[in-house]
């Protein structure tokens, strides 16, 4: 990966991901905040593995 990568996720996805997290636990409803966290999660592992597939792993 190379370093402008490296500075985009930690500037801008790491604290959108911490923030969804955090948004999705201030929810009361537990069922529906469990759902929330599950589909960040998933969208995030999309993310990372459509970009190793779009970029080589570069």
């Amino acid at each position: 990966m190379s370093f402008p990568s490296l500075i985009f996720w930690l500037i801008f996805v790491v604290p959108l991901v911490i923030f969804l997290v955090w948004l999705m636990r201030q929810n009361k409803d537990k069922k529906n905040g469990t759902w929330g966290l599950i589909i960040v999660v998933v969208i995030v592992a999309v993310a990372i593995i459509y970009m190793y597939a779009k970029t080589g792993g570069k």
